[in-house]
């Protein structure tokens, strides 16, 4: 990164509060349509089989917008367990693509 972005990126940050506010990103590994019939029937260990594979990128989302496709990762500190997702793609939201 060069000094003049740089200076563009602390300067949009102090001068705009909005960046400071926490938004919730909520990660799509994948869905299911099981009939109502058989969703109310699961109980504790059941599996609900999803349409994605472990190998599929999953999907963020703000709201109900796309935002980035991304897999899914343990964190370099293996002993703590923890999710995290490597970005692959991120959308542009002027384009939707």
């Amino acid at each position: 990164m060069d000094d003049a972005t740089g200076a563009r990126s602390a300067t949009s940050e102090t001068s705009n509060p909005f960046t400071s506010v926490p938004i919730e990103v909520s990660v799509c590994v994948g869905k299911a349509r099981p009939l109502i019939r058989d969703l109310v029937a699961l109980g504790e260990n059941a599996v609900l089989p999803l349409d994605k594979t472990v190998d599929d990128p999953v999907e963020l989302y703000v709201g109900d917008r796309l935002i980035a496709r991304g897999m899914l990762e343990e964190k370099d500190d293996a002993a703590s367990g923890q999710l995290v997702v490597r970005l692959t793609e991120v959308i542009d939201l002027q384009t939707g693509h």
